[in-house]
C-alpha cells in the first residue's frame, strides 16, 4: 500500500484487477493506516463501516449519511461505497420558481463539508476504507446531547431490539405512523424519537430479506396449523411453473360453524390487501347474536368463471357437501355461473345495495312516465323474497364489514407470508367477541316488559341480542296493534293486522290454523326471512291466549344452544348423506371422538393397549357382518393438500401473477369502501330484522 497526498487528501493507492470489467481495488495491508487507524480498516459488510464510521461521527461531533453506492452493471452488486459527513453538499433548488405559489423552503443545513470515508470491496468480499477525510468546514457538536440530535445517531431503531419490535409491530397490522407512536411511548428519555421513514426503511430492508419467500412462507403457516389442528381444511391451486393461482382455507371451528350457521352465505370479492393484488374472497355468514363470522378465505388469481367454479367446489366439499340455503353476492356474471354450476340448489340473490346503486340510471324514464311506479318499485321485489330465510340479511353489507374490519390488521403492502397470520388474529377477534356475548347472556337475565309466558320462554331461549329484537316485536304487538277478522272456518281464522293510524292497506293478513299443531302465518314473511316472529303473529297469538311461544317457531340458530363448544359437534343444518348412508360430517364426527379417545388413553400403556383390542374386536365383528367402512369421504375431514403442495421441494415457488382484470375495481383504491366509512351513500342496513329492498 502506498499513501499519497492529493489536494490535501490522504489518499491510499493500492493495485487493482478488473473483475467483470470493472476496476476493483482488491488487496490492502491491514496494519498500515493513518494515525487514527482508519485508512486501510477492514470491514465484513457495509454495515458494518456504517456502525464504525457513525460512532467515529458521534464522538467527534457530527452525524454522517451515505453518499453514493457503486455498483456492477451486469451483476448489480455494489463494490463502493462513500460516506459523508450530514453536512456535505448543498441543497438542490428547484428550478421553477417563477410562480408566485413557492413552497416554504426549510432553513439550510448543508454547508458543502468535503468530510468523508470511502469503502470498496476487497477480493474475499470484505469491505476496506480506501479514502478518508476530516476535514469539516463547520462548528462540530461538542455535548453528546447536541450530538444525538443528528439524524445519524438517532440509532434505537437500528438496534435488533427496536427492528424486532418493529417487524412484530406490523405483523399485528399496524402502519409505519403507528408503529412510530408504539415505540417511542416505550422508549426511554436519552433516545430520540423514531421517525416513520426510519420505520419504513427498517419494514422494507425486513421484506427485501423475505422476497422469493413470501408464498413459501403461506404454505408453511397452513401445514403448521394443521399440525395442531387435524380439521384445518386447505388447498393451493398452483401453476405448472409453481406460481401460485389460488388459495381456499378454514379451520375447525369455521367448518363447525358453517353446520349451525351456513344457511346463508355472503360472497364479497371487493377487497384487495395484499402486496400481489390478489383478491381476496371471504365467505360471511352470521351467528347465533347477529354477529358477522367467517367460514373460510381464499387469495384468487382472477375473478373468472373458473376461478370462482375451482373455489365452491372446494367450499362444497370443505362444508360436507353441505349447500348454503342462500347465497348473496354482488351482480357479477362470472360469480352467477359459477354458482348456477356448484350451488345449483342454493337461492342466489344479488346484493340490495348494488341493486339500488344502478336505480337513478336505469329506472328514471319510468319515474317520470308513471306516477305510481316510484311506491310499486319499493314493493316488487318482497314478493319474490318471501319464501327465502337471510337471517336478517339483505346486502353485502355484512362482508363489507368483515372487510372493515381486516383494515386493522392488513393493508396493501402486507405480505402474502403475514397475510394468514394477519387473518388469524382477525377472526380470533370476532371469536373473542362472540364469547364476550355468549357469556353476557349465560350470565344475565332477560328484562320482561310483561308477565306472559310467550316472552318468558323467549326471554329464556334467545340469546342476549335477538330477545331484544323479539321484545321490540312483543311490546308492539301489545300496545300499537288491532285487527278484523276477515273469514273464519273449522280449519283456519283468518285476520287482518295492523295499527290504527295506518291505511288498512298496510296492514297484514294473518292465518291462524286451528288443527292439532299450532301453525301461523303473516304476510310480512318476517319469520320465513329472518325466523324471528312478527309482532302480528305475536298479537294474534296473545288474543287466542297461547300459553307459550311454541318450540316449532324459535330457531336454533338463534339460542345458546348454538355456541361453539370445544370438542363437540352438532348438525344445526339438515344432513345430506351420500349414496352408503353415511354423510361426510357423520364422518368428521365420528373420527372427532375416535382422536379424542386416542389422545386420552396415550398417557397409559394399559389404557391403549384396551382401546386397540376394542378396535381389533370391532374390526373382527366387521368382517363377519362384511359391511366393509366406507372411506370415500374420509379426505373431506381432514387437511386437504393438493399434490402439487407436496411436491414444494421440487418445485420453485415464485410470485403469484396477480389479477388481469378488477371488474371495475379503481387501480388505486384497495378495496371498495365499506358501509361503515360512507354511511351517508349507503341506505342499507346490516343488522338481523332490518330488511331492505
Amino acid at each position: 500500500m502506498n499513501e499519497t497526498e492529493v489536494d490535501g487528501l490522504s489518499i491510499a493507492t493500492y493495485e487493482s484487477e478488473k473483475i467483470n470489467g470493472v476496476d476493483v481495488i482488491v488487496d490492502c495491508d491491514k496494519d498500515e493506516v493513518n494515525d487514527e487507524n482508519i485508512l486501510g480498516k477492514v470491514f465484513d459488510t457495509t454495515d458494518d463501516a456504517y456502525a464504525f464510521y457513525n460512532d467515529y461521527a458521534f464522538v467527534h461531533g457530527f452525524g454522517i449519511r451515505i453518499h453514493t453506492t457503486y455498483k456492477n452493471k451486469e451483476t448489480n452488486e455494489p463494490y463502493r461505497k462513500i460516506l459523508v459527513c450530514d453536512k456535505e453538499g448543498f441543497k438542490r433548488e428547484d428550478g421553477n420558481t417563477s410562480s408566485g405559489n413557492e413552497k416554504k423552503r426549510r432553513r439550510e443545513v448543508r454547508v458543502g463539508c468535503k468530510a468523508m470515508l470511502r469503502i470498496s470491496k476487497k477480493k474475499d468480499r470484505k469491505w476496506f476504507v480506501d479514502l478518508f477525510d476530516d476535514t469539516h468546514n463547520h462548528e462540530l457538536s461538542i455535548t453528546p446531547t447536541k450530538v444525538m440530535k443528528h439524524r445519524s445517531h438517532a440509532k434505537f431503531h437500528r438496534t435488533v431490539e427496536c427492528k424486532s419490535l418493529m417487524v412484530q409491530l406490523n405483523q399485528s397490522g399496524l402502519k409505519p405512523s403507528q408503529i412510530k407512536k408504539a415505540i417511542n411511548a416505550m422508549k426511554t428519555s436519552n433516545e430520540v424519537d423514531v421517525t416513520s421513514k426510519q420505520c419504513v426503511d427498517v419494514l422494507s430492508e425486513q421484506r427485501k430479506h423475505n422476497r422469493g419467500r413470501e408464498f413459501y412462507g403461506l404454505i408453511k403457516h397452513l401445514q403448521d396449523k394443521a399440525l395442531v389442528d387435524n380439521d384445518q381444511y386447505y388447498v393451493v391451486d398452483l401453476c405448472s411453473d409453481g406460481r401460485p393461482k389460488n388459495i381456499f382455507w378454514a379451520d375447525r371451528r369455521s367448518r363447525d360453524d358453517f353446520t349451525k350457521f351456513g344457511d346463508v352465505v355472503v360472497f364479497d370479492v371487493t377487497y384487495m390487501t395484499n402486496k400481489f393484488k390478489m383478491p381476496f374472497a371471504p365467505f360471511t355468514g352470521v351467528n347465533h347474536h347477529g354477529q358477522s363470522i367467517l367460514f373460510g378465505g381464499a387469495l384468487l388469481e382472477n375473478e373468472k368463471e373458473e376461478t370462482f367454479v375451482w373455489l365452491f367446489e372446494h367450499f362444497l366439499k370443505c362444508t360436507f357437501s353441505k349447500y348454503p340455503k342462500a347465497i348473496i353476492t354482488d351482480q357479477d356474471k362470472a360469480m352467477g355461473n359459477a354458482i348456477k354450476k356448484v350451488f345449483p340448489n342454493a337461492r342466489h340473490r344479488f346484493c340490495a345495495w348494488h341493486i339500488k346503486k344502478h336505480e337513478l340510471e336505469h329506472l328514471r324514464p319510468y319515474v317520470s312516465r308513471y306516477s305510481d311506479f316510484q311506491e310499486s318499485y319499493k314493493e316488487w321485489a318482497k314478493a319474490f323474497l318471501k319464501d327465502i330465510f337471510l337471517a336478517g340479511m339483505t346486502t353485502s353489507g355484512r362482508s363489507e364489514s368483515i372487510n372493515s374490519f381486516f383494515d386493522d390488521f392488513v393493508n396493501s403492502s402486507t405480505m402474502l407470508n403475514d397475510f394468514l397470520i394477519q387473518y388469524d388474529k382477525a377472526v380470533s377477534s370476532r371469536r373473542a367477541a362472540e364469547e364476550d356475548e355468549d357469556f353476557k347472556t349465560m350470565n344475565s337475565r332477560p328484562v320482561l316488559s310483561s308477565i306472559n309466558p310467550i316472552e318468558a320462554k323467549a326471554g329464556e331461549c334467545y340469546t342476549r341480542k335477538v330477545f331484544e329484537i323479539f321484545k321490540k316485536e312483543w311490546i308492539e304487538a301489545t300496545s300499537n296493534l288491532t285487527h278484523e277478522t276477515l273469514s273464519k272456518s273449522t280449519e283456519e281464522i283468518k285476520y287482518r293486522v295492523g295499527q290504527l293510524d295506518v291505511d288498512k292497506k298496510y296492514w297484514r293478513i294473518v292465518r291462524f290454523c286451528l288443527l292439532n299443531k299450532m301453525h301461523v302465518t303473516c304476510s310480512c314473511a318476517k319469520y320465513e326471512t329472518c325466523g324471528i316472529l312478527c309482532k302480528h303473529i305475536l298479537y294474534v297469538m296473545k288474543k287466542r291466549h297461547v300459553d307459550t311461544l311454541p318450540s316449532h317457531y324459535i330457531l336454533p340458530r338463534w339460542t345458546l344452544n348454538a355456541r361453539y363448544k370445544v370438542g363437540k359437534r352438532s348438525s344445526g343444518l339438515e344432513e345430506i348423506n351420500n349414496e352408503n348412508g353415511v354423510s361426510a360430517y357423520t364422518l368428521w364426527c365420528v373420527r372427532l371422538n375416535f382422536n379424542k379417545v386416542i389422545e386420552q388413553a396415550k398417557v397409559s400403556p394399559s389404557e391403549i393397549e384396551n382401546v386397540n383390542n376394542i378396535l381389533i374386536k370391532l374390526l373382527q365383528e366387521q368382517a363377519i357382518r362384511k359391511k366393509p367402512i366406507p372411506v370415500e369421504n374420509v379426505s373431506q375431514g381432514s387437511c386437504v393438500r393438493i399434490s402439487q403442495v407436496d411436491m414444494m421441494p421440487q418445485l420453485s415457488v415464485r410470485y403469484p401473477l396477480g389479477p388481469t382484470n378488477t371488474k371495475g375495481r379503481p387501480k388505486i383504491a384497495s378495496r371498495i369502501k365499506s358501509s361503515l366509512e360512507v354511511p351517508k351513500k349507503r341506505t342499507c342496513f346490516d343488522r338481523i330484522g332490518s330488511l331492505c329492498y
